[in-house]
């Protein structure tokens, strides 16, 4: 296995809540870019939203992109860590390939409507002086896998381009399943409660 690594999204909330709204200066966004992003149909294909409310699309894509990056690194650092047992390794390398694909899905889609991607930081800095112990390193991945879950499910409900939304949620799924995965094997409650926040 080349490269396995350990999760890290940042915790801030994708961006501010508030969306600069405008009747004029309408765009159609592109059935293919929602595509690429979820490869689902395009649900709102004909979805048409202001240019700055794709302007603010775009900021939110990309502050996920960064996440995803940041969570592609930190991954990194679990699995060339050592502590990682031979059973957990390969689920680890399994979230990782997750959080890439997502990143390669959201820059595309950033690209595809007309934004830039942001790229990895050259250096990330984690607590690596505190994994001492593969326990350790499961709960930096979980703790992240639930801020990715919050910053996912604040963004949701931001973007003009429902069709995005949709996207966004199903790639909340997915962290929400890291997440309990994580716990479950921390031999903690996978889902403690009804409810996420």
């Amino acid at each position: 296995m080349k490269n396995p690594s350990i999760y890290v999204p940042s915790q801030a909330l994708f961006l501010s809540r508030r969306r600069a709204m405008s009747a004029s200066g309408a765009a159609v966004l592109s059935a293919s870019a929602v595509a690429l992003l979820g490869g689902r149909d395009a649900l709102a294909a004909g979805a048409k939203v202001s240019a700055q409310e794709l302007e603010a699309d775009v900021r939110i894509l990309n502050t996920a992109l960064g996440a995803e990056l940041e969570a592609v690194a930190a991954y990194q650092v679990g699995a060339e860590s050592g502590l990682l047992s031979k059973a957990v390794l390969p689920v680890a390398v399994a979230f990782q390939g997750h959080h890439k694909e997502h990143a390669a899905a959201i820059a595309s889609t950033v690209q595809k409507l007309g934004g830039k991607p942001v790229v990895a930081k050259e250096k990330y800095h984690f607590p690596v002086e505190k994994l001492k112990v593969e326990a350790d390193v499961l709960r930096f991945a979980a703790g992240l896998e639930r801020g990715a879950i919050s910053a996912y499910l604040g963004a949701v409900p931001l973007f003009a381009d429902r069709a995005l939304a949709q996207v966004a949620a199903s790639i909340l799924g997915d962290e929400a399943m890291h997440w309990a995965v994580l716990r479950q094997v921390l031999g903690e409650a996978p889902v403690p409660s009804a409810f996420m926040s």
